[in-house]
């Protein structure tokens, strides 16, 4: 347990958390929305420091990131909580269980000890990933500072929809984000989620225009998100802040709350692909189906695939120092 940051008083001994966009107003003994921060007496705790309920050796391309250190590997960890209730979340047991954060399995870590496991095991970067680590960001800042000072890459793979005042101190923290974009559509996120689209897409935006490398992530889901013009709405919101942002399209499996859910065809992750390109984006991957093509990453001058890919493993790297071989066209992203 630690003092939570971005908290302010308020009256008759709440709080306000002021960690994410819901900016929860907190009474003395209750907690917030994502259940892992508590009021105790004026003072707003994050119940979850330290707490990691999972951690694995991924490769990068996993969380997907594709542009940052491809083909290297990155420490994964998470701890309970989130402050989203999406019904198709993946890792529900995980993100769902904020209010269970002291009796959920954990093994009780400290930064150096992140740092130290993530060295010895070969890793380029860590990964705050699974849950979202927003609601874990006191632990997260402190491993990223002592990450860097080891030189590791940190990485974020969450919902966005932290606090301006958050993402302002996380873009000095993290080189990669890779952000969801659900959907195009408010009724989507308020009725699916629990949160709201427009301050996800403003920080999309922030993080990029602040330095921070992103790709952003749409999980196709059928009847849902899925309409040609919800897909094309979110490929030319992309393609303003940058034609070289990278967009995974990835496939629904049914789960959670949505098992009456048809599974995404592979068609449409294709026809997903090819609208984002229609709109401009160079860099459009499909996810969840290995070997379709939709991996590789091509150069955005001259098309010739630059990095082939199957699945998460990387077949072929032809780049130079970020440079297509063919033409010299610099392809975006962290390449060392």
């Amino acid at each position: 347990m630690k003092e939570a940051l971005f908290y302010r008083q308020g009256r008759e001994r709440a709080v306000v958390c002021g960690l994410c966009s819901h900016h929860c107003v907190i009474e003395d003994g209750r907690r917030g929305l994502c259940g892992v921060r508590e009021n105790r007496g004026g003072v707003l705790y994050s119940l979850n420091y330290g707490k990691i309920a999972a951690e694995h050796l991924d490769p990068v391309e996993k969380k997907p990131l594709f542009h940052l250190l491809p083909g290297s590997l990155t420490y994964s960890l998470a701890t309970v909580g989130c402050n989203f209730s999406c019904l198709h979340c993946q890792n529900h047991t995980l993100s769902q269980s904020g209010t269970q954060v002291e009796q959920f399995p954990h093994a009780q870590r400290t930064p150096a000890q992140i740092v130290e496991t993530a060295l010895r095991a070969g890793a380029e970067s860590l990964s705050f990933t699974y849950s979202e680590p927003t609601v874990f960001y006191e632990f997260a800042a402190d491993c990223c500072r002592l990450a860097h000072d080891n030189g590791l890459k940190t990485i974020f793979v969450s919902n966005g929809y932290m606090s301006r005042s958050a993402a302002t101190a996380l873009c000095n923290l993290v080189d990669g984000i890779n952000i969801d974009v659900k959907a195009y559509s408010e009724k989507f996120y308020h009725q699916i989620c629990g949160g709201r689209l427009a301050q996800v897409l403003d920080n999309v935006r922030y993080f990029f225009d602040h330095g921070v490398w992103v790709e952003v992530t749409t999980l196709v889901i059928p009847g849902l998100n899925d309409s040609d013009e919800e897909l094309g709405a979110i490929a030319r919101f992309l393609a303003t802040i940058d034609p070289q942002l990278p967009w995974h399209v990835s496939a629904f499996r049914p789960i959670f709350q949505m098992l009456d859910r048809p599974a995404t065809p592979p068609k449409k992750l294709h026809t997903a692909r090819d609208i984002g390109q229609s709109a401009g984006l160079k860099h459009v991957y499909t996810g969840n189906i290995p070997g379709s093509g939709g991996e590789n990453t091509c150069c955005p001058g001259c098309g010739n695939t630059v990095i082939k890919r199957r699945g998460y493993m990387i077949v072929e790297h032809l780049m130079k120092q970020g440079n297509c071989p063919a033409c010299d066209t610099k392809v975006a992203g962290v390449w060392e």
